[in-house]
């Protein structure tokens, strides 16, 4: 079978390691509806910390007569991805969204997960659903691994953390 997306070869030593959809089901298993589950919650959390930052950034404006709301436009967005880097960038790997749906962030390229890809990898997903939802979609539904738009690039694979842990034990995945 010729692969939908060429970047995607099956045959790629990249991805020769990562557990394959066909033998090992329960790892993919709902995992893009996890993902949506994931985001919404994540969503809420992002809401109050977007929230208390205007609340901090009000009470400072007062202080500073005005000038401390010219700091909100910086101070949210790195609350923000202060969050996705406390999250991701912790041993569990997963935002609080994610760890509530049973999914854990994976990386594909054999390397651990570094500071760059945790920063990149919210970055890209916030450009793809903004400018490109739709596509980014597609592409996980056609890929064997459902993987996004976003996860393609950055090399990154979402999957359930249960059954990764299971299937660790077994010896079917190097631990990243």
């Amino acid at each position: 079978m010729v692969p939908i997306f060429p970047f995607m070869n099956q045959g790629n030593p990249m991805s020769d390691h990562l557990p394959d959809p066909s033998n090992a089901p329960e790892l993919f298993e709902g995992v893009l509806l996890r993902r949506a589950a994931a985001w919404l919650i994540d969503c809420v959390i992002i809401t109050f910390i977007t929230i208390a930052a205007l609340l901090v950034g009000g009470v400072f404006g007062i202080v500073t007569l005005g000038l401390g709301l010219l700091a909100l436009p910086i101070i949210i967005p790195l609350a923000i991805l202060g969050y996705y880097a406390a999250t991701l960038g912790s041993p569990m790997r997963a935002t609080v969204g994610m760890q509530m749906m049973d999914i854990v962030l994976t990386p594909v390229r054999g390397t651990p997960l570094n500071g760059w890809s945790i920063l990149i990898h919210p970055i890209l997903f916030w450009v793809t659903v903004w400018i490109s939802w739709p596509f980014s979609i597609l592409i996980a539904l056609f890929t064997p691994r459902q993987q996004m738009l976003h996860d393609l690039v950055v090399g990154t694979l979402m999957l359930r953390r249960s059954p990764m842990q299971r299937f660790w034990r077994s010896g079917g995945m190097h631990s990243a």
